[in-house]
C-alpha cells in the first residue's frame, strides 16, 4: 500500500487487520512460551497453577530452576564459546572476502561468488552430514597412512565451529560487502596522497566506515551460531551446545525450565539487537 495514494476505507482497514494478525501470529508463540516459564506447574501447559520464580531460581527437585541446572548452564557456556569463535572467524574471513570481491578482478570471479552462496541454499542437515562424511574420510585416511589421529576433524566442538563457519561466513561477507560497495574510494586515495600507506589508509579510513557492518555481522554470526541446530546435531561430540541439550531434554519430557531458557534467550537476543542498532545509529 502506497500512503500517498488515497485508498477506500475498506482497503485501509483490511490492510491494518492483516498487519495486526501477522504480528500476532509471530508474537503469540513467543508470548506463550514466556508466560509458561512462570507457571507453578510441572508441565508447560494449561491450566494455570499460579505464578512462580522456581523455574529460574528453584534449587530443589522437581522444580529445579534454570540457574541451578548445571547441564544447562554448561551448555549455554559451550554455545557461547562456539558462537564467539564462529563470529570472530566469520567476520575476519568475511572482511577479506568483501575486499576480494569489491577490489579485485580475476577469472572465474562470478563462479567463486556463486560457490560462496551455495551453503545458504543447502539444507543445514545435508550440510552437516556432508561435512561429517568429508572430515571423517580425511581423518581416517591420515590415521591409516600416517598413524596420526586428527582430532580436529572428529565430531566435537572444533568441527562444530568449522561446520557453522562454512555458511555463516557467507552472511558476514554479504553484510560487509554491501557497505563496502557504498564506500567512496577517493577518501583512501586522499589519505595515501597525504603520505599514508595503503594498509594505513584502510585501517584509519575504510575500517571505521565499515565498523557498523562489522558489528552487525558479528552479532548476526553470534546469534545464528548460538541457535543453530541442524548442522550442529551432525557434528557435535560429548560437549553439547544448548540447542542439543534442549533437544535431549525434550525427548525425556518437557518442563517449564525449557520455557525459562527460551525466555532468557529471547531477552539476550533482543539485547544484542538493541546494541547493534545503537552502534549503527551512533555511526
Amino acid at each position: 500500500m502506497i500512503p500517498t495514494i488515497p485508498q477506500p476505507a475498506a482497503i485501509r482497514w483490511s490492510y491494518r487487520a492483516y498487519v495486526t494478525l501477522f504480528f500476532l501470529y509471530l508474537a503469540l508463540p513467543l508470548v506463550t512460551v514466556s508466560v509458561f516459564a512462570f507457571n507453578d506447574s510441572l508441565f508447560p501447559a494449561l491450566p494455570w497453577e499460579g505464578f512462580t520464580w522456581d523455574w529460574f531460581f528453584g534449587d530443589e527437585r522437581p522444580k529445579r530452576g534454570l540457574f541451578h541446572e548445571r547441564s544447562i548452564l554448561r551448555a549455554i557456556g559451550t554455545s557461547a564459546t562456539v558462537a564467539v569463535a564462529v563470529g570472530l572467524l566469520s567476520v575476519g574471513v568475511g572482511l577479506c572476502n568483501a575486499f576480494l570481491f569489491d577490489r579485485r578482478e580475476f577469472r572465474l570471479k562470478g563462479l567463486l561468488y556463486v560457490l560462496m552462496l551455495l551453503p545458504l541454499v543447502i539444507p543445514g542437515i545435508i550440510l552437516g552430514i556432508s561435512i561429517l562424511v568429508f572430515s571423517s574420510t580425511v581423518a581416517n585416511g591420515v590415521e591409516d597412512r600416517l598413524g596420526y589421529d586428527l582430532e580436529l576433524l572428529r565430531p566435537g566442538l572444533a568441527l562444530v565451529v568449522l561446520g557453522q563457519f562454512s555458511f555463516i561466513t557467507t552472511i558476514a561477507t554479504l553484510v560487509i560487502l554491501a557497505r563496502l560497495r557504498h564506500f567512496d574510494r577517493s577518501l583512501e586515495e586522499a589519505a595515501m596522497g597525504l603520505g599514508a600507506g595503503r594498509l594505513t589508509a584502510i585501517r584509519t579510513v575504510t575500517l571505521p566506515y565499515l565498523a557498523p557492518a562489522l558489528v552487525g555481522s558479528a552479532v548476526v554470526a553470534f546469534l545464528m551460531s548460538f541457535e543453530n541446530f541442524n548442522t550442529t546435531l551432525m557434528l557435535v561430540g560429548s560437549d553439547a551446545p544448548l540447542t542439543i541439550e534442549m533437544f535431549d531434554r525434550m525427548k525425556e519430557g518437557s518442563t517449564p525450565v525449557l520455557n525459562a531458557v527460551s525466555l532468557l534467550l529471547m531477552v539476550g537476543s533482543s539485547a544484542l539487537a538493541l546494541v547493534m542498532i545503537l552502534v549503527q545509529r551512533r555511526r
